[in-house]
């Protein structure tokens, strides 16, 4: 029997022994199951749900005439390193993914007190009003989720932005459902190249080479409202996409792909966004941070020089907004907290990434005493609990 075949994600895990006193884990995910869209989705959507086949040691998952694999690199938590595997069956996948006791569970056993949760999104479709609809279906049943303990979970709730009207309704039910974070694309979405192919990367990335941006005037509202209701505004990666199931491309992609959000930001930036509303909260989460001190010294250099010929009227330095309005969420970044007194760095806030490929558990305590070690306390805590609070507002 090979190591792979005697894998269990879903071993008993002793809990691991503290080092930090109070955690806040600022990125966690789940992966419902595909059965779920049948109980979610709108009742004239229910009989082009999703279901699940299994042939040999692979399930695939059958929706709109087509079979996909199962894949696992959202799903890795409770393996070894050296166990990961790509395609494979929902039992390989950790229980706490979708069971919400199990992640409770879960969270003790690795110490972690509070988590804010985001998950895979809509379904990848053609049919654009089941893709919409599919949004919503998908925040209720994270939001359900987190019902189970609403002390210690959170949801961030996934929003499409081709109108705007609709993310403002969407921004305002999230809030009703008691979600603290509403996740947008990192470009705006685009009906003129929506395809069933693209529809999931249109969720995450919207269309980078589209005809609108979020500095436009068109976005304002969605700003607005997150002011009005004091809701954050995250974007997930998705600036550029890494091909997980490309093992040649996968690891080139990764640190990309953390790289690739200073043009999220950036656009907004420019465009005066933070100057029309200068307490909007944008988070980039999983981004990885020890990037960003670098950008803000380079950013406010090249303003300075270049300002006057492109008309930018932007009120302060590039690096006041990033210190005022931008958090960023890693999982493992010694040079990022040896850099937190650099702009850029300090409003950053520390991750599990649970149960996905890059996730600490079960061993987040020992990642957190490794890259904190010689920080005082009051600025770890900072780091661990106190700004993803903040940030999400649930302190």
């Amino acid at each position: 029997m090979t190591i792979l075949e005697e894998a269990n994600a879903n071993r008993e895990i002793e809990a691991a022994p503290r080092v930090v006193d109070y955690v806040v884990d600022a990125d966690v995910h789940v992966t419902p199951p595909p059965t779920m869209w049948k109980e979610y989705l709108s009742p004239e959507f229910r009989d082009q749900a999703p279901t699940v086949e299994t042939v040999g040691d692979v399930d695939y998952v059958v929706f709109e005439g087509q079979r996909r694999q199962v894949h696992l690199m959202q799903s890795q938590a409770g393996r070894k390193t050296e166990e990961y595997k790509n395609v494979g069956k929902f039992s390989d996948m950790r229980l706490g993914g979708w069971q919400a006791e199990k992640r409770i569970e879960d969270m003790d056993r690795d110490g972690m007190d509070k988590a804010v949760l985001f998950g895979g999104g809509p379904l990848q479709t053609g049919n654009l009003d089941l893709f919409f609809d599919s949004f919503d279906a998908f925040n209720r049943w994270q939001s359900d989720f987190c019902a189970y303990d609403r002390k210690r979970l959170f949801s961030a709730a996934f929003l499409p932005t081709v109108d705007v009207s609709t993310t403002v309704r969407m921004m305002h039910e999230a809030r009703k459902r008691g979600d603290v974070a509403v996740n947008i694309p990192a470009f705006p979405q685009s009906i003129r190249n929506f395809t069933k192919m693209s529809s999931i990367w249109q969720a995450m990335t919207g269309d980078s080479g589209g005809d609108r941006q979020y500095r436009d005037a068109e976005f304002d509202p969605i700003w607005a409202t997150a002011q009005e209701l004091d809701l954050a505004i995250t974007f997930h990666l998705g600036a550029r996409v890494s091909r997980y199931k490309d093992k040649t491309n996968f690891l080139p992609d990764i640190p990309m792909g953390k790289t690739a959000m200073l043009e999220v930001v950036s656009i907004m930036l420019y465009g005066g966004v933070f100057d029309r509303f200068p307490k909007l909260r944008i988070g980039l989460i999983e981004s990885g941070v020890g990037w960003i001190p670098w950008a803000c010294e380079y950013m406010d250099r090249t303003w300075e020089m270049q300002r006057h010929w492109t008309e930018c009227t932007i009120k302060h330095p590039p690096s006041h907004y990033f210190d005022q309005n931008v958090y960023a969420s890693f999982i493992s970044d010694r040079i990022g907290i040896e850099l937190r007194h650099k702009s850029g760095c300090k409003n950053i806030m520390w991750s599990s990434d649970y149960p996905h490929s890059e996730t600490t558990f079960p061993h987040s305590h020992a990642v957190i005493e490794e890259n904190f070690r010689g920080v005082p306390k009051a600025e770890r805590d900072w780091i661990v609990a106190g700004c993803a609070e903040k940030f999400f507002g649930i302190g």
